[in-house]
């Protein structure tokens, strides 16, 4: 198929076979030409072109995102230099249209989403059909908000992290320990939610602070899971409120990577991967003095009583757990209720949390 122009563009999709159709290049006044595919044509090819080459292939694991900054500046170069763009992969149909999406979304990030971008383009290449994974990335940029570079961003982070995780599952194994993400240890924290309110986990049995808004994990109801684990939901509560993994879990995620009688909030050296790391297993109040059993994990992912799907799945048990609602009257102005902790009945928890926006009501 022939070369299509993304309306309100000076931008062009097409296959690798629309290279050798040089009278159509020569009347779009293509000057610059990038390449998304694996296997390109000999560099003779591109003699008369700026030509920047992507090795990647249409694949749902391939990343993407990390090419997105230097494909949108060789793009916006090319169009700055007055001349036509082509962009080309195998077919002109999934990784060239990704690259052109996400040239769209850095140029328009609160007007256009991967999906309003893609029906932009279909307007003049209806073929044009990104993969699930790059649609997701696509989606992940957007959430980041379009930045100039991703490899600092933190939800880039955390999604290399969940490819790292899901790599080593395959293979049967926990992932390295020098590959997961406490992000209790990370320069920035997580900031929590502008309402005023958040929520703070103790251990019930020591009263031992486990975790706090930031760190939780929300997750869809009734999300659908891998076939081969999926079941009926047993409630429609969940029994699980799932963290991201926080340095205090180290003991029972790696055993093997923590000294005996060390303390895993201090800062210290650490074995980059345990042979005896397990895929999943029981987690345990970090307090030396107590040690209850506090909730579970498993790599692999498990499947909340409600129905929802969590992978990685770092689960507090809430019976074992006691839930506060803390209210900040800073962030609700002045005529706000004093800063307090509200120690929340058992058959209050869950619908308090829900309100604060936590996460929990979801979980």
């Amino acid at each position: 198929m022939a070369m299509n122009q993304i309306p309100g563009h000076n931008i062009y999709i097409g296959g690798i076979f629309c290279l050798k159709n040089k009278t159509a290049l020569a009347k779009a006044d293509i000057t610059h030409v990038l390449s998304v595919l694996r296997l390109n044509p000999s560099e003779e090819t591109f003699a008369s072109f700026q030509h920047l080459s992507i090795d990647a292939d249409d694949v749902e694991d391939e990343n993407l995102l990390e090419h997105f900054p230097a494909a949108i500046k060789f793009i916006q170069a090319g169009l700055d230099s007055g001349g036509g763009l082509l962009v080309h992969c195998a077919m002109g149909k999934s990784r060239s249209a990704t690259m052109c999406i996400a040239y769209m979304m850095h140029k328009q990030p609160g007007a256009l989403t991967p999906q309003t971008a893609l029906d932009i383009i279909r307007q003049s290449r209806p073929l044009c059909e990104p993969n699930e994974g790059f649609m997701r990335q696509l989606e992940l940029y957007h959430e980041m908000g379009c930045p100039d570079d991703v490899t600092e961003n933190p939800i880039y982070q955390r999604w290399l992290y969940h490819r790292d995780v899901e790599e080593s599952v395959a293979c049967g194994r926990a992932p390295e320990l020098k590959s997961v993400r406490f992000e209790d240890e990370l320069p920035v924290q997580p900031t929590p939610n502008d309402t005023g309110r958040s929520v703070e986990i103790k251990c019930r049995k020591c009263r031992r602070t486990l975790a706090t808004t930031p760190f939780i994990i929300d997750h869809e109801k009734h999300e659908r899971g891998p076939q081969r684990y999926a079941k009926q939901p047993t409630s429609t509560e969940c029994a699980h409120v799932f963290l991201h993994p926080l340095k205090w879990m180290r003991p029972s995620l790696f055993p093997g990577s923590v000294q005996e009688g060390s303390d895993p909030d201090a800062d210290s050296t650490y074995d980059e991967y345990s042979v005896d790391a397990p895929l999943s297993g029981r987690l345990a109040c970090p307090n030396s003095g107590c040690g209850a059993n506090i909730g579970k994990f498993a790599w692999q992912g498990m499947q909340c009583s409600c129905g929802g799907w969590v992978v990685p799945a770092i689960g507090l048990a809430k019976a074992r757990v006691d839930i506060a609602n803390r209210v900040n009257p800073a962030a609700r102005g002045s005529g706000g209720p004093p800063a307090m902790g509200i120690r929340l009945p058992p058959g209050m928890r869950s619908s308090e949390v829900g309100e604060s926006g936590s996460g929990r009501g979801n979980l």
